[in-house]
Parts: C-alpha cells; structure tokens; sequence
C-alpha cells in the first residue's frame, strides 16, 4: 500500500511464480531457501514494486524461495496491475522462474455508493483503484517507464487455486506475504478450508491500529479495501504478523535514501531508472516506507525493535468505520482473532535502510547462485 505521488506512480498488483515450483530440475541455492508466496497489489517501482524487485535479489543470493507472485486490485485495478507485473518479471530478468498469477479484480464485499460517500468526506483520503476509472482494454492501460512486457504471459491458474495448490505441495512451509487487500487468501481458504493448518504463518503490511487511517479516518487501504477478506483470516488459527500504519508512519523515505538509489556508484540500472521516475519527489511529500517492510521482517525479525500482540477484530459495515480495527490487548472477543496477533510499533530504521538500498541498487538483470 502506498499513496500516488504528482509525479506519476503508476500502481498496479502482482502475482508472481516461481517456475521450479511446477517440478523444474534447476538446482539454484534458493530451492532450500524460506518459502514465500507474494500476494500484491501490484505497482511499477512504488512500494510493491519495490518489494518484487528486493525478493527476486534475494532469490538469487539464495535467501529465499519465491514460490508466487499473485496480483489483486488495491492500489490499482487489476487489468493496469498484470501489466505493471509481466513487466517486472521482465524487467528482473526471471521469467523463466517466475510467473504472474491474476487475483481478484473486486472486494468479497463492497458498496460504491458506500466508496464514492467516504471519498467525499474523506478528499486527502487514499482509495487506490476507486480513485481511477477502471480500464477494460489495453489500451487504456499505462506503461511502465521502459515499456509494457513483450513476451511474458500471465498463468491461466487464478491466483486462488495457485495458493490452493502450492500450500498443498509444501505443508507447513509456505509464508504468505500479504501486502495487498487480501482477497486472494481469503478466497483461497474459503474455497479450501483445508489449507487453514497447512500455512505456516501470513505477514501482512495493513492495518492502522492505534493511529489514523490514510483512507478514510480510521481505515488504512490494504485492510480498508476488503475487510471482509481481512476478518475471515483474522478468525482462523493461521499464525498472522502484521506491519501496521503505526510502525510505517515511522519510517520515512528521505532525500538521503532516494539519492543512494538513484545515483548508485556502480551505475544505474532498469530498477534505479524506474524508482527514480516513481517516487520522483516523494521525500518531500513525507511519502514512507510500506510494503517492503514485510521482507525485512520476515528474514529477521529483529529488525522489528517493538512488537505488541492483541486480539484482533475489524469492522466490515461500510461507512465511516470501514476498515477500523478493534484491538484487544486483555482478552478475546466475540469475532475477533482467536489467538493473540503480533504488530510491529517500532523499527530498525537505519539498519534496514542500509538493507533496501543494496538490492535495490544490485545488478539487473538477477544474478543466480
């Protein structure tokens, strides 16, 4: 989840596959690495973007294991989001490991007079694809800085049955990094109870907390987009850990940080040209550090340097109090998580800084060990 800036972020979701998933013989280091599937609501170079371009560098240095890459509507609808993914494949230089697997185009759940009411109470508010009209042909699509994909194919397996079929395959190893609405697990699980005990734990970046929303007032857009997906994961035993509003508000992209990326020593790159053109500016709109948390977190959770666990509700009626959630620090409630939920309040700002800009500024394409 992450704001438009003026100067043009394109934002779009992604699904993404790792080919060896499907019985490739390679042997690259990454084969035993942590397995993870990326659920996003894909963008070029914005904070999913990011995030895609940061877990393929780690792929190849064999640190992890990108099972899938699956793209549902958020920051974007999901025709602009396949696009902005196939390109990204392309552009890292792993289609031929990874493949783009379409979610979700709507919410479980949604009223638009509801949408279009809290647009207008709330005009700072950020309501991703709903601020946009939605395309249906290519040719209303935006392209990437470098140009739409040439040759790489979206999966014809939905995103859902994708999830479905990897979780099966590999039993308790499959970490979800859940940094778009979650339609597409929600689906899943809803289609395939059985899956409940077989993934080993869901790191989302949603949800506000005990801070304001960014869509309407108490809403943050991953989690306020479709909070019906949201609580039917919350009331599963699945072990959940969320990056919230809270801690990202605390993370800001400087100058200092931009300028490493886009001026790297060793020269730039296809990820350098395209951040430098999506966030363009955005150190002086107090634009911060979202999606590409998850990772960090997830390979170390010491960078998180507080947590705080509570049960967790969130409110599904829409209006003013879309997307607000309920946090239960004592004791569960009716509706709520079953089991306590751990959030990040505090980070390791200037360590993972350090983390970020060296596989954002590594070579592209991805070198495999």
């Amino acid at each position: 989840m992450t704001p438009r800036h003026a100067a043009g972020l394109v934002t779009a979701v992604v699904v993404g596959v790792v080919a060896g998933c499907g019985g490739s013989d390679h042997t690259d280091a990454y084969n035993n690495a942590p397995k993870v599937i990326i659920d996003s609501d894909f963008n070029t170079m914005g904070d999913d973007g990011q995030l895609f371009a940061m877990t393929t560098q780690l792929m190849g240095q064999g640190k992890v294991n990108l099972l899938g890459l699956c793209v549902v509507t958020g920051n974007d609808w999901l025709l602009q989001e396949q696009a902005d993914a196939l390109k990204a494949v392309e552009r890292m230089g792993v289609q031929d490991k990874v493949g783009v697997y379409a979610g979700a185009n709507y919410p479980l759940q949604y009223d638009v007079a509801s949408i279009r009411a809290q647009q207008a109470a709330n005009p700072n508010g950020y309501f991703g694809a709903w601020m946009r009209p939605e395309p249906t042909q290519q040719s209303q699509l935006t392209a990437p800085p470098d140009g739409f994909a040439t040759s790489t194919q979206l999966k014809s397996q939905a995103a859902a049955d994708f999830m479905i079929d990897t979780i099966k395959r590999y039993p308790n190893q499959v970490t979800i990094i859940e940094v778009g609405p979650p339609t597409n697990l929600a689906t899943a699980v809803q289609k395939a109870p059985e899956i409940v005990p077989l993934i080993k734990q869901i790191v989302y970046m949603g949800g506000a907390m005990n801070v304001p929303g960014n869509a309407n007032a108490v809403g943050e857009l991953n989690w306020w987009f479709d909070p019906v997906a949201v609580r039917t994961l919350l009331q599963t035993t699945i072990p959940q850990k969320v990056i919230p509003l809270d801690v990202t508000n605390t993370v800001p992209l400087t100058e200092s940080v931009y300028n490493q990326i886009v001026n790297p020593p060793t020269g730039p790159t296809a990820v350098t040209q395209a951040y430098a053109i999506a966030n363009a500016g955005a150190f002086a709109n107090n634009t911060n550090i979202y999606d590409t948390l998850t990772i960090g977190y997830f390979l170390d959770p010491t960078y998180a340097k507080e947590t705080q666990s509570a049960y967790l509700d969130i409110d599904t009626t829409p209006g003013e109090d879309q997307g607000h959630v309920r946090v239960y620090p004592d004791a569960p409630v009716a509706g709520a998580s079953p089991q306590k939920i751990t959030y990040v309040t505090r980070y390791d700002n200037d360590r993972f800084f350090s983390f970020y800009v060296n596989l954002l500024t590594s070579p592209v394409p991805v070198k495999f060990q």
